[in-house]
C-alpha cells in the first residue's frame, strides 16, 4: 500500500500507510471537530476540558487536561495518532508524547487556518467529503456574517480572559480574528498575544468602548463588573461566551449566530 506524507501546521512531516483509527484529542474544541467529521468511533483519549457532545466524557478514556497529560494511560491506550494544538498544549507535551506515537500540531489563528485544519483532518482520516461540507457550510456562514456586519461601526474593546493577574486577548490570535471579524478594535492589539494588564490603566489604554468578560479560561461572573468597570466609566461590561470567541473547527458556525444576537444586545 503506497505511503501517505501529510504536513501539519507546524511544519512536521507525518507518515501513514494507513489512516490512524486510534486518535487521542488533547484540545476541546478538535474534539468536538473530529466528532462532527464523524470520528466518535476512532477517540479512544480526550482531555477533561472536551465537554463537547457531552456524552462523550462518559465513552471515552479521560487522559489529564490540555496543559497535564497522563502520558502512562496514554501509552497503554496504544493510539495512532494524537492530535494536540500549538497553543494550547505545550512543547514539552508534544515532544514526550512524539515518543508513543505521531503528534499532529495544529496552529489556528486565523479564519484560513480553521479551514485549512478541516481541509487536514480530511485528508489524514480519510474523511475528505465531511470535512469540505464543514468547508462549505462555514464558508456560507461566514459569508452571510460579513454582509451582517458591514456597516456596523467598529466600537474599541477589551476581551478578559484571565484574573489575577488580570490578562486580556492580545494580538496574533484565534480571538482577535474573531473580535477583528466582528468589527471590534482590540485596544491590546499591539502589546503582546496575551498581555497582564493593570486596571487602572484601562483608560490609559485606550478608554474602550465596551469590556468583554469571557466565560473562560477565567470563569468571570457578574461580580466581577463593578471591579473591572469602576476603571473604565465609558465602558458597557459584558460576560460573553468564551468557547464562541475561541473554540475552532466547527463551533464556529454557532458562533456567527451568537455574534448576531450579541450584536443585536449591544
Amino acid at each position: 500500500m503506497k505511503e501517505k506524507t501529510l504536513i501539519d501546521q507546524i511544519g512536521t512531516s507525518h507518515s501513514f500507510i494507513t489512516s490512524p483509527q486510534r486518535i487521542i484529542s488533547l484540545v476541546p474544541s478538535q474534539t468536538e471537530l473530529l466528532y462532527e467529521l464523524g470520528l466518535e468511533s476512532c477517540l479512544i483519549g480526550i482531555t477533561k476540558f472536551c465537554v463537547h457532545p457531552y456524552h462523550l466524557k462518559s465513552k471515552i478514556k479521560m487522559v489529564g487536561g490540555t496543559k497535564k497529560v497522563h502520558f502512562e494511560k496514554i501509552k497503554l491506550l496504544k493510539p495512532d495518532i494524537i492530535i494536540c494544538n500549538k497553543e494550547e498544549n505545550t512543547i514539552e507535551i508534544v515532544e514526550e508524547l512524539s515518543k508513543i506515537c505521531p503528534v499532529w500540531v495544529t496552529d489556528i489563528r486565523t479564519i484560513e487556518d480553521n479551514f485549512q485544519m478541516i481541509t487536514d483532518f480530511g485528508q489524514l482520516f480519510n474523511c475528505r467529503t465531511e470535512a469540505q461540507k464543514w468547508n462549505d457550510k462555514l464558508a456560507f456562514a461566514l459569508n452571510d456574517f460579513k454582509n451582517f456586519v458591514k456597516d456596523i461601526p467598529v466600537k474599541k474593546i477589551a476581551y478578559f480572559i484571565w484574573k489575577d493577574p488580570y490578562m486580556v486577548a492580545g494580538a496574533d490570535n484565534f480571538i482577535n480574528e474573531l473580535l477583528k471579524l466582528n468589527h471590534f478594535e482590540n485596544i491590546y492589539h499591539n502589546k503582546g498575544r496575551y498581555p497582564e494588564i493593570e486596571l487602572n490603566q484601562l483608560r490609559l489604554d485606550g478608554d474602550p468602548d465596551l469590556i468583554f468578560l469571557s466565560s473562560e479560561p477565567f470563569p468571570f461572573k457578574e461580580e466581577h463588573f463593578i471591579e473591572i468597570g469602576k476603571h473604565a466609566t465609558n465602558a458597557k461590561t459584558i460576560l460573553v461566551d468564551g468557547e464562541m470567541f475561541s473554540w475552532y473547527g466547527s463551533r464556529l458556525l454557532k458562533a456567527f449566530d451568537y455574534f448576531k444576537k450579541l450584536h443585536q444586545k449591544l
